[in-house]
């Protein structure tokens, strides 16, 4: 006879602090507290027919017994089932986005030394990091491809020779996946940065998803980083602004643990959003049970791929990723095209299928287009293919205009801190040509900083920003005006 008791639910199928948030609101509360909408859905139609009634009913705050108060509270569970998905020793959750993750791991990494091996086409929020952390930065740079604009990743070589020139270093930090999906050998990194002493401190901002597939990349704290900053809402499911950190289980996690709980105090808001906190766990949830869903995904991406390669008008980024050495892997959920061969830049490319096709995608440059299929969403591939395919050529029977070439980056005359908290000028562009500046600009997106505070600024990176704003699409982050008229220089 068959027992009639429910099989208990394996601990990666809950989701506690979800279900906490849920369970509590379900209940006629009479809400004297913040926020101030107080769930109130009639009295707040603006709100409510924004969002709906569910949102503001959800919308609790922190410190509430039965979520996230006391000892095994709900959300500390949600933590431990979090650091067990991901093979780490302990997470965190972040309510202001990966750039709240690398903030906390550059200013934590500053109890470790004063000198941080960084590659150097990181996040500009790593570089937030160096200014508040006052830390100096060693570059390691990255392979280029001139051709497409694309900066990808660095080699364990290049990294153990950056470590052996400063002798002392607090961590290494890397990049990996690219905005593009180059993937690096992040198993050689750790063995280069562990054979320096030090730790290694991974920007997996855009592989949040690996591992949860056999067909995917895995994840970088599976093969030996220390320190992984994880922006789970890209293509982890995950609301926007929501993320991860995770501490993995290595030789540094005694002396890293201690000063990231410090840290994570500092940046973290004390009226953190219960909305992207609940988001967090059942994007855990969804990743860790969901195999078929992203097999589905997987399966979108190749379509999307092969569509391409079919019809011989564009090219496939990825397929030319054997010709770097940095390149170990590409993530299969990333569809980089470079669609200048097929005759349309890619900002226009990308403002075309916003307008004409009602389809977005994630990045565009002068050059290329990168479409992301999140870990579990279905796109319809053919209806991608055929916008994309039907997209004009202005410039057939023309000679393509010249590629905006990134420039190289000026030389390093004070750190990140110093150029940043120095009195400085707003100055007309073309004078501030030799100029140390003031400011982080970056071409964006991606977000990699094209110049720092405390580097100087050269004829070449003016024109590129000049040139950068003027195409249709581009903006460049943390100018002083949309058309980089002017550039914010350190007082000499």
């Amino acid at each position: 006879m068959r027992s009639s008791r429910t099989a208990p639910v394996p601990p990666q199928h809950a989701a506690p602090y979800a279900d906490a948030v849920v369970r509590t609101t379900a209940h006629d509360w009479l809400r004297l507290n913040v926020p101030g909408h107080a769930a109130g859905a009639r009295q707040f139609t603006d709100l409510s027919g924004l969002l709906g009634d569910a949102p503001l009913r959800l919308d609790v705050p922190p410190l509430l017994e039965g979520i996230d108060l006391g000892a095994d509270s709900p959300l500390d569970r949600a933590l431990g089932l979090a650091a067990e998905a991901w093979g780490a020793r302990r997470t965190w959750f972040l309510t202001n986005g990966a750039s709240q993750g690398n903030r906390i791991a550059v200013l934590a990494a500053r109890a470790l030394g004063d000198t941080l091996v960084v590659q150097r086409s990181v996040h500009s929020s790593v570089i937030d990091g160096l200014v508040l952390s006052g830390l100096r930065a060693a570059f390691v740079h990255p392979s280029l491809d001139l051709d497409l604009g694309i900066a990808h990743g660095v080699t364990a070589a290049a990294l153990a020779e950056a470590l052996a020139a400063n002798p002392g270093a607090a961590a290494a930090y890397v990049v990996t996946p690219s905005y593009f999906g180059a993937v690096a050998d992040v198993r050689a990194l750790a063995e280069a940065a562990h054979g320096a002493g030090v730790p290694l401190i991974v920007d997996e901002a855009w592989g949040s998803h690996f591992g949860f597939h056999p067909d995917l990349p895995g994840s970088a704290l599976a093969h030996g980083a220390d320190l992984v900053v994880s922006s789970t809402h890209k293509l982890g499911g995950s609301l926007t602004q929501s993320a991860m950190l995770h501490l993995g289980e290595g030789p540094y996690a005694d002396v890293l643990e201690p000063h990231l709980q410090r840290v994570f105090h500092l940046t973290q808001s004390t009226s953190a959003s219960a909305l992207l906190l609940a988001s967090l766990d059942l994007a855990r949830r969804t990743l860790v049970t969901g195999k078929e869903a992203i097999a589905v995904s997987l399966d979108a991406a190749d379509a999307m791929r092969a569509a391409v390669r079919a019809a011989g008008r564009f090219a496939v980024v990825s397929d030319g990723f054997g010709r770097f050495p940095d390149i170990a892997a590409a993530d299969p959920l990333r569809v980089p095209i470079d669609t200048r061969v097929g005759g349309i830049g890619g900002h226009e490319a990308r403002r075309r299928l916003m307008n004409e096709h009602r389809i977005m995608v994630e990045v565009a440059t002068d050059s290329a287009i990168v479409a992301v299929v999140g870990a579990g969403a279905a796109p319809d591939p053919v209806r991608f293919a055929e916008a994309l395919h039907a997209l004009p050529a202005p410039l057939a029977g023309e000679a393509a205009p010249a590629r905006i070439r990134l420039p190289a980056p000026g030389p390093v005359r004070l750190t990140a801190r110093e150029a940043f908290l120095a009195p400085g000028t707003a100055v007309p562009a073309e004078q501030a040509v030799g100029r140390v500046s003031a400011d982080t600009l970056s071409a964006y997106p991606p977000g990699i900083p094209n110049i720092l505070p405390g580097e100087v600024i050269t004829r070449e990176l003016v024109d590129f920003f000049r040139r950068t704003a003027a195409t249709p699409g581009g903006h460049v982050r943390g100018a002083a005006d949309l058309a980089v008229t002017t550039l914010r220089v350190v007082d000499e």
